[in-house]
Formats: structure tokens, sequence, C-alpha cells
């Protein structure tokens, strides 16, 4: 398999230093692997955008905003198990709804609960007082990005209160911090 180097070029790496790993294998993007990820993808964003109640213009917007005859084949396509070849673009919002569905998932006990979240103004500053489900379809995918951190900072603890552990940990010193 072919990879696709993204490295500074050797003259820009300090001595001593190894260039280090490739960075992003082209095969990823390849036909053939879109082509096998687009199907069973876009079935599951389709299940996912049932449970939260996401019109076909949501939908859409999710998904870029594709004409509505070619999400309608998309849709006709995946749901008869066919075969179709999405381009990157989609297929990363379609993962991107997927981190954010397992990510709500993993932060409320039930899925209405998760919904609820969804559709309720936020205080977040990301969200502006506004319900993160108006992030979710601004249509951009940037958006849906901001709205995975936000849901995989919270997974990580980022907006926890401090616990009993932290109350016992020694404060950080300057001999602590590793600057490579």
């Amino acid at each position: 398999m072919s990879h696709l180097t993204l490295l500074p070029p050797p003259s820009l790496v300090p001595p001593g230093l190894a260039a280090g790993p490739d960075r992003l294998e082209a095969g990823r993007f390849a036909p053939a692997e879109r082509r096998r990820l687009s199907a069973p993808g876009l079935r599951t964003f389709l299940a996912i955008a049932d449970l939260w109640g996401l019109d076909e213009t949501e939908r859409r917007l999710v998904l870029g905003l594709p004409p509505r005859s070619t999400f309608q084949k998309w849709a006709r396509t995946a749901r008869e198990h066919g075969e179709l070849t999405l381009d990157v673009d989609v297929l990363l919002r379609i993962s991107a709804v997927l981190g954010i569905h397992q990510a709500l998932g993993v932060l409320h006990a039930a899925e209405h609960e998760g919904l609820a979240w969804l559709r309720r103004p936020h205080a977040a500053t990301v969200f502006g007082g506004r319900p993160p489900m108006e992030l979710l379809t601004a249509g951009t995918q940037d958006a849906l990005l901001t709205l995975r951190r936000y849901l995989d900072a919270a997974r990580g603890g980022v907006f926890a209160a401090p616990g009993a552990a932290d109350d016992r940990a020694p404060p950080a010193t300057d001999d602590d911090l590793i600057i490579t």
C-alpha cells in the first residue's frame, strides 16, 4: 500500500530528531475504500437521523446539502444494500455524526436524554445560547466537527468538576513540564 507522507523536508528537521511517522495513508481515500464504507455508513447515518427526528432538509444539511434527488438516490441505494461511493467530505460528515451519537450515548444514561440535550439551549460559548442541534444542522463540516470535539472533551472530563482524586494530587511544578 502506498503512503502519502506529509513531513517537513530533511533540511528543516533538527539534527538528532527523527522525521516522524507517515501522517496520512493515501489508501484511505481510494475509491474502493470509500465504496466499502459508503452504504453501511449512510444506512447508519439514516438510522441516527430517524432517531433524532431530522427532516430531509436537515439530513441534507448535515451531509453538505447534496441535491434532493441525489440524497434520495443515495438513501434508496444504501437501504437496498446497493453499492455507492460517497466522496471524502460526505464520509467525514457521517463519521462526525457517528461520533456525536456515540458520545451522547456515553454522556447520557438514555437516548431520550441525549436527544433532549441536543434540542435545548446550551450556555457553552460554542453554542451561543442555542441548541446544539442548530450547530449539527448548520450545514458546515466545521460545525459538525466542533460539536464532535465538544462532546469528546466532555467525555474526557474536561467539563467535570474536580473530585476527591484532584484534591489529593500534588501541585504541578516546573520540573513536571516536559517540552520536546
